[in-house]
């Protein structure tokens, strides 16, 4: 099998070409840049090699460190066609891209220091990541083949993705948990165990290459939201809310990126009891909210926003916006300051709410992991339709790990009738066992719409302005 070391030897110019300087700040330095540039987009060939590299890294470092820390010796992963298994769907090689009719992967610890092993009960190899141990002409049944594996090795504790906790770990579907346990000899079955902390571990874990680029990738997001809540894109009166979201799918298309939602744009306006969304047109004086993320390298970014749009004669938001701007900040910051390895969710969550309300504050604090997924495997830090304990708050807060810190502080706007407003945000931040970094900093002043500056606001109703007839600038400029 190829070694993590010899696919990383060939990755190293494209991760040198992503690199953002200074790409992980510290807690103290963390305003973003306002109208960021777009670092350069690999070309798929490059993607692929260094996707490569890190799934080599990984599979030599993250698996084995897992299985030894709970004590399984044998993981056996098992994915259908068009039924992927959301761990198999991470570690498959960028050429194989899914399961292949019924994909098998088995990693066996032989302890004693030597390596784990690494099969696939396939004919062939998946890019020299797993060694292929099935000749259909010799064994036709692939069921037995992988019984035999099973037997030859003789393992203690048999993992399988199977839980009822969480999906990310529940991936082995009925049929095939059926057509494997009958496949074993009984003294067999009996050691099947649940493999809920690898399927979570792997997912959850970055490594240090993956967090070389991650920021990028944040970067990317940011600088996608920062020309989308400017005037390139926003003419006050004319622009709705659907085409600032469509101009995002649109940009995140044109630059060879995925998305993994919809985004999100609502309008909050003082004169409007409730949000605004859809064909409704942005007004000077409204504040604009922006949920956002892309897919790109196999991570996943999650991002909230805030815009201003001046009315004639402004140059800033009103001081309550503001206010209530820093208020978000303020408890992002209790929220960062609680992580512990060891601590769960829902620890990080009572703590914090105390915190936040004794200064004073509204929270509603809905935190997550993220990484492989948008909404990542690892313990969740409170739901918005929930802000006490929940069972997927109860996983334990791990190092090496990334978090979207996402959630919202209720303030009265002096400016609008002392009216109460959410002010939401969320920012991808990585966790490395005793410190907190935002990936590519965190919002702290609003993103400001100038047109209406120094012209006439136009009335409610006016006809959308079409789509920049060129928005898409290449990704470099």
């Amino acid at each position: 099998m190829k070694t993590a070391a010899s696919i990383l030897t060939t990755a190293l110019a494209a991760c040198l070409a992503l690199a953002v300087p200074g790409h992980a700040q510290s807690p103290g330095n963390t305003a973003e840049a306002e109208a960021p540039d777009y670092p350069a987009v690999l070309p798929l060939r490059e993607q692929a090699k260094l996707r490569d590299a890190w799934l080599a890294q990984r599979l030599e470092t993250v698996v084995p460190a897992l299985m030894r820390e709970q004590g399984v010796d044998m993981w056996v992963l098992i994915a259908r066609e068009y039924d992927e298994d959301p761990v198999v769907a991470t570690m498959l090689d960028a050429r194989s891209m899914h399961a292949r009719r019924r994909t098998i992967l088995v990693f066996f610890d032989p302890g004693e220091g030597k390596p784990v092993e690494r099969l696939t009960v396939s004919r062939y190899g998946l890019a020299g990541m797993f060694a292929p141990a099935w000749t259909p002409e010799q064994q036709p049944d692939q069921w037995k083949r992988l019984a035999e594996i099973v037997a030859e090795r003789n393992p203690q504790k048999i993992a399988l993705n199977i839980s009822s906790q969480t999906a990310l770990a529940d991936g082995l579907s009925h049929s095939q948990h059926e057509d494997f346990v009958a496949a074993l000899s009984p003294e067999y079955r009996e050691r099947i165990v649940p493999a809920g902390p690898l399927a979570i571990g792997w997912l959850e874990t970055r490594i240090p290459a993956e967090m070389e680029v991650y920021p990028s990738i944040v970067r990317l997001a940011h600088a996608i939201i920062a020309e989308a809540l400017s005037d390139k894109v926003i003419t006050p009166g004319q622009t709705t809310a659907e085409d600032v979201q469509w101009w995002m799918r649109e940009k995140i298309s044109a630059l060879g990126l995925k998305t993994w939602f919809h985004p999100s744009i609502n309008i909050f306006r003082a004169s409007e009891a409730g949000e605004l969304t859809g064909d409704a047109v942005i007004q000077p004086g409204d504040m604009l909210w922006t949920d956002f993320g892309i897919t790109y390298l196999g991570l996943n970014t999650d991002t909230q926003h805030l815009a201003y749009v001046l009315k004639p004669g402004e140059t800033d938001a009103p001081q309550g916006l503001k206010a209530g701007l820093a208020a978000a900040n303020a408890v992002q910051d209790m929220l960062t300051s609680e992580f512990r390895v060891g601590l769960t969710g829902n620890d990080l969550l009572a703590a914090t709410r105390a915190r936040a309300i004794s200064s004073g504050y509204q929270p509603s604090i809905y935190s997550h992991p993220i990484g492989f997924h948008g909404h990542g495997a690892g313990p969740a830090i409170g739901f918005w339709d929930n802000q006490d304990s929940s069972p997927a708050g109860r996983y334990l807060v791990r190092a090496n790990t990334a978090w979207s810190i996402e959630l919202a502080v209720t303030n009265n706007v002096p400016e609008w009738g002392d009216k109460a407003v959410s002010f939401r945000t969320e920012e991808d931040m990585f966790f490395d066992g005793e410190k907190v970094a935002y990936l590519d900093g965190r919002q702290e002043r609003f993103h400001l719409i100038r047109g209406a500056a120094d012209a006439p606001a136009a009335a409610d109703g006016a006809a959308p302005a079409p789509l920049p007839t060129e928005p898409f600038a290449d990704a470099g400029e």
